[in-house]
């Protein structure tokens, strides 16, 4: 596998050329008004997925650099080597098989280690889905309410399916996901559960992870306060230590592997809330909308690869424009923790400031990703992305068809989301000069204020980039291709920049100092801290 880190190319110093010449002053405004085929020609489809990348601040030779850039460093043969198995997680010298967690038992074999994993996903996966067929078939009766315990990838992801599916979810269950240390997440959800109808999912690798074991100590010492009697009958386990389980009376444990990153691991047994929510069949079409997203990634060429596509604009933003940040808002209120799940798939990935080798980069990596749905956002942030001082490049997400028997009022509801998220692009693509907005008569404006003062403030400087991202509906299928589809995205622009997307040593020293500082608030000793932290323990435990 030969790679080259993007800024060693020579297409890195061409775009360099490139963006002082034509890139820095680009108008998208000019862009449309010279080519009528603009959205056609900037636009892909893949499975699933239909992307408008045309309110991008690029053009034909901007595309076709960047797509020679991710030529030049190798990242075919780093995506192949993802898909064989080779193990690309340097640092913790693992293979990133995210992919065979959702690839059908008979897929065309790829490499001896992938059609390993196949084997052994299979082996959990038909169990999984029997237990969780098994738990929908006591619905209503033994069981009402699930509540998923995890923390990062055991929570951000099932929760987000789960809500994102609200519509495919068993009518007789309620999900609740508790993942925060302070008490102030679990008690208000155990207050409203009864504990002789409620199975608690306890999702933690290696049956350590100190929030998750916390929370679950807490779940059974309610359980078994409140009358419950057989925890091995409502507590299962979704980790890889059966013997820690066991001693805290989980009988029933699902397992996955050491090359299932958290923030990769919703197609994994941590996606069982999700399989007693939608169903065997669901859980079967959510995977088979990844696997085709997967097909996607690795046979499309460059040019038309959509992950790679997606990638090219975030380097083209990040490393040559400068833009620190992206807003995701996706305009469907079931996508509502997108934001948050793809909070950690990007940054906990991409986060890094040394290359694979250990040489800290001398260019950005990976933006802040940030949102809230819309139209939210539109009365909370949007202001600043129309008019404020810095471009943030927003990712638009529509769903054409709502949810079923969403007719009558809904029908005009949903009508009137998709027209405030074309309108909200449309309008930072095109913005407001302050000669047209003196032409207007603002019911609000100030009469003691000159015209042409309140046009200036209600002028727009336009030429805010956008993506939009469209799905038919929102359905195991399309939410399984668009969460693919990012982490693709993500694996793409880490293997440009030459880091490794698949470790976070960034979460393990917080962890480390917490583990040593926890003892001082029974002890109160602040010997070898330093003033600040000292300060602020003995302002804590002072009585």
């Amino acid at each position: 596998m030969s790679l080259v880190r993007c800024d060693k190319t020579e297409a890195w110093s061409a775009l360099r050329a490139h963006y002082e010449s034509k890139g820095r002053q680009f108008d998208l405004r000019t862009a449309f008004a010279a080519d009528a085929g603009r959205f056609d020609r900037f636009s892909v489809q893949a499975p699933g997925v239909f992307a408008d990348l045309s309110k991008n601040r690029w053009d034909a030779s901007t595309r076709a650099l960047l797509t020679g850039l991710a030529a030049e460093c190798g990242l075919e043969a780093r995506r192949d080597a993802m898909f064989a198995g080779e193990p690309i997680n340097l640092t913790e010298g693992r293979a990133v098989l995210h992919t065979a967690l959702r690839a059908p038992k008979d897929a065309p074999p790829l490499s001896a280690a992938t059609d390993a994993a196949i084997a052994d996903v299979h082996a959990v996966l038909t169990p999984m889905l029997t237990y969780a067929e098994g738990v929908r078939a006591q619905a209503g009766t033994q069981f009402t309410d699930i509540l998923n315990i995890g923390i990062g990838g055991s929570d951000l992801g099932p929760q987000m399916a789960v809500l994102a599916l609200e519509e495919f979810a068993h009518p007789k269950l309620r999900f609740h996901f508790v993942s925060n240390v302070d008490g102030h997440d679990i008690a208000p959800v155990l207050k409203r559960l009864n504990p002789r109808t409620t199975l608690v999912i306890v999702a933690s690798k290696t049956f350590t992870t100190q929030e998750t074991l916390a929370n679950a100590n807490v779940a059974r010492e309610w359980f078994t306060a409140n009358g419950g009697t057989d925890v091995g009958a409502h507590f299962v386990g979704v980790t890889t230590n059966i013997q820690a389980a066991a001693k805290f009376g989980i009988t029933t444990t699902f397992g996955f592997w050491d090359w299932v990153g958290g923030r990769y691991s919703l197609w994994s047994a941590i996606g069982l809330s999700l399989a007693i929510a939608i169903g065997a069949d669901g859980f079967e079409d959510f995977l088979g909308g990844a696997n085709a997203m997967d097909e996607h990634f690795r046979t499309a060429p460059l040019a038309h690869n959509l992950p790679v596509q997606l990638a090219l604009v975030d380097v083209w933003y990040r490393n040559f424009h400068g833009f620190t940040s992206r807003s995701v808002a996706p305009y469907h209120q079931g996508l509502k923790r997108l934001p948050a799940y793809l909070q950690q798939l990007e940054m906990e990935s991409n986060g890094k400031c040394v290359d694979v080798d250990g040489h800290a980069v001398p260019f950005a990596t990976s933006p802040v990703v940030w949102g809230e749905p819309g139209t939210n956002g539109q009365h909370a942030y949007f202001q600043m992305l129309h008019q404020g001082t810095d471009v943030v490049p927003v990712e638009f997400i529509a769903v054409k068809t709502p949810a079923k028997g969403h007719t009558g009022r809904y029908a005009d509801l949903h009508a009137k989301l998709l027209a405030n998220c074309l309108a909200q692009s449309q309008a930072l693509m095109q913005g407001k000069p302050a000669a047209e907005a003196a032409q207007e008569s603002p019911p609000t404006a100030s009469r003691t204020i000159a015209r042409e003062v309140i046009a200036e403030h209600r002028s727009f400087p336009g030429n805010r980039p956008s993506t939009t991202l469209v799905l038919d509906a929102l359905t195991p299928r399309t939410l399984g291709a668009l969460i693919a589809l990012y982490e693709h995205r993500v694996f793409c622009t880490g293997a440009l920049w030459g880091i490794n997307s698949f470790d976070q040593w960034g979460v393990e020293l917080g962890k480390a100092l917490c583990n040593e500082l926890l003892p001082r608030f029974e002890s109160g000793a602040t010997d070898g801290l330093d003033s600040s932290t000292a300060g602020l323990l003995t302002k804590l435990i002072a009585k």
